[in-house]
């Protein structure tokens, strides 16, 4: 009886220590998201959002970093809530006007797809904002990249927040210091900043992004000292001085499509697309360098890394319980109609990017 009564009370410590080590990494709301969520209400959610996808892909390859794009600017304002996916109404100025999203934020068409094959397969369960971590996971598995657990139970927010999104997302020009005091102000660190931003391994950026280090960096009248001068040439073709800025290039100009670790040896021979790519390997004694470094030698590191990071950052500040509602239309808040055609979100293209695609 004492040895039972022993190994109990080592059970419950155990336990314990674990909801304690959850609680420090996913936030106290976190006990409300968990990977069964849906098992009784709409078991083959993940599955038909992984299906609809895999056909997205055929005709568009890079739909998925698009996708994940997405999640990245939607949990950065206001948290994972679906915010960015309003479109403007009476009430609501859309988050999609943004600089950082504003004629670049795309596939916003295929989370509709997904959204009508989830009302089609279990009306009125699966909140937009799980369609989108649901999608971000489903397009680096896709891509060749780890998977991992996905926690759902969110609820879509009544509102959008313009102001916020002017302010809070990460652009491609600012340095290093801005970039990290947005995660920080969001309850992500550091070596988040370095993870997360392995999402441009694949996708698209447009030259408005970059080509400020094509020919006058920083008021230099000359091009930005840490980006290859092979990949200077190249880029400096795609994108002449007095173009439209609106050509694309991969943001991995070694393997576009595929998610994998190339992207930090791309940083280490200076072969970064964008300034706050290079930066995180170019600035000269930052704490990045060495985590760099060692995604570049090691995928299965980065790998582990980001599925951790990606977890981390989808519960920023979720909406659960009987908080927000579950959208009938992404686009849409539940009794009002959406005011930006759906024709017209297909045409948007890549441009001011933060985290990934593009």
């Amino acid at each position: 009886m004492a040895a039972t009564s022993s190994s109990t009370t080592c059970d419950g410590l155990f336990i314990i220590s674990l909801l304690v080590i959850a609680s420090s990494l996913f936030g106290t709301s976190s006990a409300q998201l968990n990977a069964t969520f849906y098992s009784g209400t709409c078991p083959n959610a993940s599955a038909i959002v992984r299906s609809t996808i895999q056909q997205a892909l055929q005709s568009d390859p890079r739909i998925g970093a698009s996708l994940i794009r997405l999640h990245f600017h939607d949990c950065f304002v206001n948290g994972c809530d679906g915010s960015l996916l309003l479109d403007d109404t009476g009430s609501i100025q859309s988050e999609k006007n943004a600089p950082a999203n504003a004629n670049s934020a795309r596939g916003f068409n295929v989370v509709d797809d997904i959204k009508t094959a989830l009302e089609n397969a279990c009306p009125g369960i699966v909140s937009c904002s799980d369609i989108l971590a649901l999608a971000s996971e489903a397009s680096v598995s896709l891509a060749g990249g780890p998977s991992w657990t996905v926690l759902v139970g969110r609820r879509d927010g009544l509102t959008a927040n313009l102001s916020g999104a002017n302010s809070s997302l990460p652009s491609p020009f600012e340095g290093l210091n801005n970039i990290t005091s947005k995660f920080l102000a969001v309850g992500l660190n550091t070596t988040d900043v370095v993870v997360l931003s392995g999402a441009h391994t694949f996708g698209r950026g447009q030259c408005v992004t970059f080509n400020n280090r094509l020919f006058n960096f920083n008021g230099t009248g000359s091009p930005d000292p840490t980006l290859n001068s092979t990949l200077l040439s190249s880029l400096q073709q795609i994108c002449p001085q007095n173009g439209s800025g609106s050509a694309i290039t991969n943001l991995d100009l070694t393997t576009p499509d595929a998610f994998d670790s190339n992207y930090y040896t791309n940083l280490q021979s200076n072969n970064g697309l964008l300034q706050s790519d290079q930066e995180l390997f170019s600035n000269t004694g930052s704490p990045t360098i060495a985590i760099v470094n060692s995604f570049a030698s090691n995928q299965t590191l980065f790998f582990e890394a980001f599925a951790q990071s990606m977890i981390k950052m989808g519960n920023i500040s979720p909406l659960t319980g009987t908080s927000g509602e579950i959208r009938q239309d992404c686009k849409a808040v539940n009794g009002q109609s959406s005011a930006t055609k759906a024709e017209d979100i297909q045409m948007q293209s890549d441009g001011p990017v933060s985290l990934a695609d593009m």
